[in-house]
Parts: structure tokens; sequence; C-alpha cells
């Protein structure tokens, strides 16, 4: 791909950008020779290519967010604390998350490489780190693979209760895998118009929204009337000490918060496959605190405004529109058409989710076998670039969603997703680690930060608020068990945390490995500096042109 001159069709104005990628054809190096591409000897990197235009990526950055996190969970949010303690939860761990971006966002900019952080971990940190973090992470996504086969059943059962949903998962299994084989383009083309359909989604709640709370609803104009009856924040678990139950809710709201918000950092996943990551992984990067602000803090504001927390059906168990709070304030303000439409829409979301998680966990599997953390066959490609083995093994524990068609077998498959947990906010934690450590390197080689594609703001205080809040929300994930003491609950919150420590120190016992000093750390192979390709940048010059630009 470095020799190649990716053409587009652009006005007279074009702005053209020079952009290393290191693929399957070159490699940079330490020793003699290292500024000759001639000598630089590469044939073990994994031959992904880049092929996610502007588009495919900003999309990618929405959608990766924005899922029945949102779509239902954020109905419990409510519930838990509050229309306001809701609110001040989304908005403070929407600071946690534009911290962990803005430094993925300076690495994988500077170094675009397959695997991302998993591989930032292993070269700057500890390859022990990048092991365990890896690993766990890919799991992670592995079995929401499996959980979002088994949601697309429970939520076409809403139509028809009498369809088993074994035969969705055969079905979605079959067709989001075939289309994680086909090249990245088609991938980031799915995830565009997926994606697309949420965004249309959240925007025509917000305006439905104002439209109820102004009074279009049939119990007339709202305002504040949920801040003040049952109130602003609602108590959680304690009953005899009221402030106490309030923070406990409050608290509680962070970790779904999180939940949330994962898939964020799919950007710095995919900038090893994004077409001159200069202009594009920055540009996605940039645009996410708006992102976080607009679709889910006013989102989590108006249910807020519209459903009183006291609403039984904000706690519903259900996997289709019947749990969602769109559903639910669309009923409470007598629209009737609405959950059908909402359903339909749950079906994409799952889908796209579903697509992520396949695209995701085979390069985070490429990216450790790039590490020699994983077996080399993991990043076998096809001509075309496509990762066939690490998407297949991937792919394979979608499987593991037959299990719910067994009750028994359905407890097995709890237990697996026990696992991942908190592996979402390990790697958050292990994203603002790595940025701290990735400036100490670039101190030691007298490196300006001003000189980088991108330079991320407040550094490097906002990469340790990050790991700060990140590291308590995984100590604290499961204070829930302790209120009163459950053995069961306990477990289930911290399972993923004790798999990681164990994994972690086993990998260190049997590799020997040791934390890399700042400068050992490798921050030259991947790099962007010293690359020829040229990537042709269109100007817009329409309005709509421009507006586009803007928007993504």
């Amino acid at each position: 791909m470095a020799s190649q001159v990716d053409k587009i069709e652009s006005p007279p104005m074009v702005e053209t950008k020079t952009a290393r990628y290191l693929g399957s054809k070159q490699r940079s190096s330490l020793g003699d020779g290292a500024s000759d591409p001639e000598k630089i000897a590469v044939c073990d990197r994994p031959e992904l290519q880049r092929r996610l235009k502007s588009r495919h990526l900003q999309m990618i950055a929405i959608g990766g967010t924005l899922g029945t996190g949102l779509f239902i969970g954020s109905g419990g949010a409510i519930a838990k604390s509050g229309p306001a303690g809701a609110l001040i939860a989304y908005i403070f761990v929407g600071t946690i998350v534009y911290s962990v971006v803005t430094s993925l966002g300076e690495m994988a900019t500077y170094i675009p490489i397959s695997g991302a952080f998993t591989n930032y971990a292993a070269r700057f940190i500890d390859p022990s780190l990048g092991f365990s973090m890896g690993w766990i992470y890919w799991f992670s996504w592995a079995m929401t693979y499996a959980l979002e086969l088994t949601a697309t059943g429970l939520i076409i059962q809403y139509w028809d209760s009498r369809i088993s949903i074994g035969i969705f998962i055969g079905v979605f299994w079959i067709v989001i895998t075939a289309i994680n084989f086909l090249p990245v383009s088609f991938y980031g083309e799915f995830e565009f118009w997926f994606s697309s359909i949420k965004v249309l989604t959240v925007l025509g709640f917000l305006i439905f929204g104002i439209c109820i709370d102004a009074g279009a609803g049939q119990h007339g104009y709202l305002g504040f009337h949920t801040w003040g009856n049952p109130g602003a924040f609602a108590p959680y678990l304690i009953t005899d000490n009221d402030a106490l139950a309030k923070f406990v809710g409050f608290w509680a709201v962070l970790v779904q918060a999180g939940f949330s918000y994962q898939g964020t950092e799919l950007v710095g996943i995919a900038a090893g496959e994004t077409e001159n990551p200069r202009k594009n992984v920055p540009a996605a990067i940039k645009k996410t605190f708006y992102r976080i602000l607009f679709f889910f803090v006013f989102t989590v504001f108006f249910i807020g405004l519209l459903i009183p927390s006291d609403n039984p059906s904000l706690l519903s168990s259900a996997s289709d529109a019947t749990a969602s709070p769109f559903v639910i304030a669309a009923q409470l303000a007598g629209v009737k058409v609405l959950p059908s439409i909402i359903n339909a829409v749950l079906l994409f979301v799952v889908l796209s989710a579903a697509n992520s998680n396949v695209y995701s966990g085979s390069r985070i599997l490429v990216g450790l076998a790039d590490a020699s953390l994983a077996p080399a066959f993991l990043k076998w490609t096809t001509k075309r670039g496509v990762p066939y083995t690490a998407v297949l093994f991937t792919a394979a524990f979608g499987l593991l969603a037959f299990l719910n068609l067994s009750t028994n077998a359905g407890k097995v498959f709890e237990w697996l997703l026990n696992i991942t947990a908190v592996a979402g906010f390990i790697s958050w934690a292990s994203i603002n680690a790595c940025h701290i450590a990735f400036m100490r390197a670039l101190a030691v080689r007298n490196i300006r930060r001003d000189t980088l594609p991108y330079k991320a703001m407040w550094q490097p205080y906002f990469a340790w608020y990050g790991l700060f809040f990140n590291v308590l929300i995984i100590l604290t994930n499961g204070f829930t068990a302790f209120i009163p003491w459950n053995t069961t609950d306990f477990f289930v919150a911290y399972l993923s945390v004790i798999i990681f420590l164990v994994m972690y120190v086993c990998h260190k016992i049997v590799c020997k490995t040791r934390f890399v000093k700042a400068e050992e750390a490798d921050i030259d192979t991947g790099c962007l500096d010293h690359d020829d390709t040229v990537w042709s940048i269109s100007v817009p010059t329409t309005l709509w042109g421009k507006f586009w630009a803007w928007a993504c």
C-alpha cells in the first residue's frame, strides 16, 4: 500500500499529504539502513490494507457507542439514580471516555497499527500487560457477539413469540461472519448505514422529546415535573440514610454509563486500516466530545424529563422494545405506533454491534499475534487484506449463543459473559497508562509533542485523570455485592479482574518479562514519519459537501 496512490476525484483545490503506512511491504528499523526503504525487511507484518474512508471511520466512531446501552440500558440508569443523578453520571463518565480517546488518538495517529492499544501496552509498559489486557478484551468482544446474536432472536420474538431464537442465531451468525470475510471497506460500508439508522433514530427521539415536553403529548406541558416528583435524585439499596442511598445510586450508574460508552475505542482499532490516518483519525477523535454530549447526554436528559424514575417499566429485564425508554416515553405520551418502529431499530442496533464485535475482535487477535502474544497463524490474511483465521476464530465463539436454548447451558453462558464485566474499563485504564508511557518515551528522545500529527489536550493531567477514575470504577464496580453481602454478585463483578490478574502474573512468570524503560520503548515500528504514500484529499465546495465534512 505504501507505494500506491489513492486517487480521488477532487475540485481544482487539492491538498496532498504524506502518510506512512508500514504494512506488508516495509517496516521501520532502528538498525543500519533504516532510512532506506529497500533495506527494510518486514515479511512478518500482517497484510492489512487501508481501505476505510473518512466517512467509514466517522460512523464507526459513532456507531461503536450507540448500542443497547443507550437504547435500553439508559432507562435503568434513570431508575437507579433519578434524572439528575443519571445526567451527572453520564457527563462525568463522558469526560473519562474523552480522556481515553484523546490519549488513544495521539498514539494511533503517530503509530496506526493493527491491534492498536494491545500493541502499545506491550511496547510501552510491559508485554505481560499487553497479553492479559489484549486477551480479556478480545474475549469480551467474542462473548458479546454471542450475546448480540441471542438478542436478535429475542427482538424478533416481539412480533411472534412462537419462533425459536435458534433460527435467528444461526441465520445472523452466517450473515455477520460472511460480511467480515469481505474486504474491510465492506465492513465500513455496512457500519456506515447501520450507524446512520441509529443516528437518525436518536435525532428523531430528541425532536420527539422536545415536542412532548413542550406539551404535544396527552398530558400537556411537562417541563421539569419529574425532577420535582418523584425527585431529581433517586435512592438505591440503602433504606436508612437517604443522602447515602442517592450517592449509591449515582455510583451504580457510573458503571452502567461506562458500559454504554464502550466501543468508542474502535477508532484506534480501525486506525490501522484507515486511509490517510494523519487526517482521518484526528478528525474522528476531535468530534468524539461533541457526539458524547449530543447523543448521550441529551438523550439521558430528555428521558429523565419524560419518564418518572419510579416507573416500573424502566427496570424491565426484556431485550426488545418493551424495555426501551424511547418506547416507554412514547406510551406515556399516548403515541401508539412507536414500539414496532423502535423494535426494528433495535434489530439494526444489535446487528451493527455484532458486526463490530467480529471486526474488532479479529483485529485485536492480529495485533496480539503480531506482538508474539498469540499464535502466528492468527495474522494470516487474504490477498485483499482480510485476516480470515482471526475472523473465523472470533466468530466461532458466537456459536456459544446456542447455549441459551437450554436452561442449564444458559447458566454456563451467563458465567462466561461475566468474565467480560469490566474488560472495557481495564482496556481504558491501559490506554491512559500507555499514553503516559508514550509521552515519557517521546521526552527521552527529545521529540516535542507539538510535532505530532495530533496532540491530545491537557496532558499528562487528562491521562492521569482517566487512569485514576477507570481504576477506581474497576475496583468499586461490585460494591452492591456488599449491600448486603452476596457471594454470587461478588464473583459476577470481579471475575474479569481476577482472571486478568491471573493471566498477567502467569505470563510474567512463564515468559520472565520486565517493565519497559522509557528509553527502550518502541515508538518507531509502524510510525508515520517517513512514509512516501500520497493521499489526495478533496476539499468540499458545495454547501452539502461542507455540511457533510463538518458532521462527519
